[in-house]
């Protein structure tokens, strides 16, 4: 771990939400999974065993993390090789600004998408806005720290004007709380991508 008090603890996605995330992608057979942010790997442990439950032909897990390296001495993508995740899982050690980007240009296509990189807002409105149209017409998109004013404000654009719909029951429990500004949050929400996806009219602009 870094050397910073309870870095693992706030980092970290938990297992309660771990094992509903893994739980959501089954129910949807998710066959290719894109990830932004790596860390110490507890989402993408619960994404990995996903798509091994799911067992389809050519299963994909694409992880985007600049920092695994330099920041957390590749604790993250050690635990996955020694899981035998490694087999399906492509780390891109790149900005998901221009990792993404790269994708998109590639032709590859998700089913689901689980999203805990930059929590700058311009950052994740990016992120989003290339996520949706790299996940398929119909699939899931998972942000993580919804609670964050930053990371909720950017999913508000795409929720009130380009028709993504809330899943409320994909993380029930106590998913929510007290966020870390205060106030009611929820930290995990799914999203499902409309189908067939447009593109809203600027004339019926949705303030967010």
């Amino acid at each position: 771990m870094r050397d910073r008090e309870g870095d693992f603890e706030s980092v970290t996605v938990p297992e309660l939400h771990c094992d509903q995330l893994r739980d959501l992608l089954i129910s949807e057979g998710a066959e290719t999974v894109v990830e932004i942010g790596l860390v110490y790997a507890g989402s993408a442990l619960a994404i990995g065993e996903a798509l091994a439950t799911v067992d389809p032909p050519l299963p994909r897990h694409i992880v985007i993390d600049p920092f695994q390296e330099g920041e957390y001495a590749n604790a993250g993508w050690d635990l996955l090789r020694s899981a035998g995740l490694d087999s399906f899982t492509t780390l891109m050690p790149t900005p998901s600004s221009t990792a993404l980007p790269q994708l998109l240009s590639e032709g590859f296509v998700a089913d689901a998408a689980f999203v805990d990189g930059s929590h700058r807002f311009h950052e994740v409105f990016v992120d989003l806005y290339f996520l949706r149209k790299i996940v398929r017409p119909g699939g899931l998109i998972v942000i993580d720290d919804d609670w964050w004013p930053s990371v909720h404000t950017a999913a508000q654009y795409y929720e009130r004007n380009t028709g993504w719909q809330v899943i409320p029951d994909a993380f029930p429990g106590d998913a929510s709380g007290a966020g870390p500004r205060g106030g009611q949050r929820v930290r995990c929400k799914a999203y499902r991508l409309p189908d067939p996806s447009f593109e809203p009219s600027f004339e019926e602009f949705r303030a967010f």
